[in-house]
């Protein structure tokens, strides 16, 4: 990791405020020196992890190029709550592609800056699950056996979230979307289906690659700086919880993010030329159940009587990536 590890304790509190923190590494909530890339009059749903998580990429990568910097946006929520013609809520070059294509547009891009001799400018993709982990699949490959010169950031939400909530190659087991009803012997979306595009990306190969969530902003941000010191095909994907999708309380974006970490369903990792360099471990682990209750979408888990069989299911994929990653702090003697 680039930043600087930060480990200390209150009491009844796994949080440190800044107080704490030389006044160089202190947080400031708001700044002149933000380059506010997504800025405000966009129409995201209260809460949206999505929202969120793109201010934040795209002004670390704004701050790791001095501004120099394009981006290329798959059609998905992102690109419809920020750019409802004739407005728009981006402060930067940014070009809307169709659903499947931003990898190959934002590959046409590197492409052209490269031919015209412009290494100073940078180009940057995004897109949703569905463009990303779905439909722009292909091109997405393809960018990656290329090696462009591209950064590829994916938010993922686990569904087609702007066309009425429908299961995306991202949807976890078991979550009840409109096309996985909670219905039958196995009811939601089924297991064993679905792709880990993070893991696909790291067999390929190229130069970086990492996964992150909104419910650790310095994480994100650190990992898209690195990710910039990069040159070649780079892919970064963060988890961001959509309320509306996931049955879920805006106020609890947040909480949810975090708990796919803390239960190992959302392994944070970072990957270079397809080794695994580092881990974001477990601090507090918690069981599944925790993060599943807080969202509508798994609500017929917990019915009367309780599906605790898909629940162990769902436990077992957890306790994998716990094992799989190393994801546990190791204690200190």
């Amino acid at each position: 990791m680039t930043h600087r590890a930060v480990k200390f304790f209150q009491v009844g509190s796994f949080a440190a405020g800044n107080r704490l923190l030389d006044e160089d590494a202190r947080t400031a909530q708001a700044s002149n020196e933000r380059f506010n890339s997504l800025t405000s009059g966009h129409r995201a749903c209260q809460g949206c992890g999505e929202a969120l998580g793109a201010r934040y990429v795209l002004d670390s990568a704004m701050r790791a190029t001095a501004g120099m910097l394009v981006a290329a946006n798959a059609t998905g929520c992102l690109e419809v709550f920020s750019t409802p013609y004739p407005e728009s809520s981006w402060r930067l070059p940014w070009l809307h592609s169709l659903f499947a294509n931003a990898p190959a547009v934002a590959s046409g891009l590197a492409a052209a800056l490269k031919a015209k001799g412009r290494t100073d400018v940078r180009v940057i993709a995004q897109g949703g699950d569905g463009g990303t982990v779905d439909i722009g699949f292909a091109c997405l490959s393809g960018m990656f056996e290329r090696n462009d010169d591209v950064l590829y950031v994916c938010y993922d939400n686990e569904g087609y979230m702007n066309t009425g909530v429908q299961r995306s190659g991202a949807t976890p087991p078991a979550a009840r979307t409109a096309t996985t009803k909670a219905l039958g012997d196995e009811p939601g979306n089924s297991f064993e289906q679905g792709k880990n595009v993070p893991l696909i990306a790291v067999a390929h190969e190229i130069p970086y690659v990492a996964t992150s969530t909104v419910a650790e902003l310095h994480d994100l941000e650190s990992k898209i700086e690195r990710a910039m010191e990069f040159r070649g095909a780079r892919y970064v994907h963060v988890l961001v919880p959509c309320p509306l999708g996931w049955g879920a309380d805006a106020k609890d974006t947040i909480r949810i993010a975090r708990l796919a970490k803390e239960t190992g369903l959302f392994p944070v990792f970072e990957a270079e030329q397809g080794e695994i360099v580092s881990v974001s471990r477990i601090r507090k682990r918690a069981p599944v159940e925790e993060y599943l209750k807080l969202q509508k979408r798994f609500g017929h888990l917990f019915g009367d009587p309780p599906r605790t069989d898909v629940v162990a299911r769902l436990q077992a994929i957890a306790d994998r990536n716990i094992r799989r990653f190393g994801l546990l702090e190791e204690v200190e003697a």
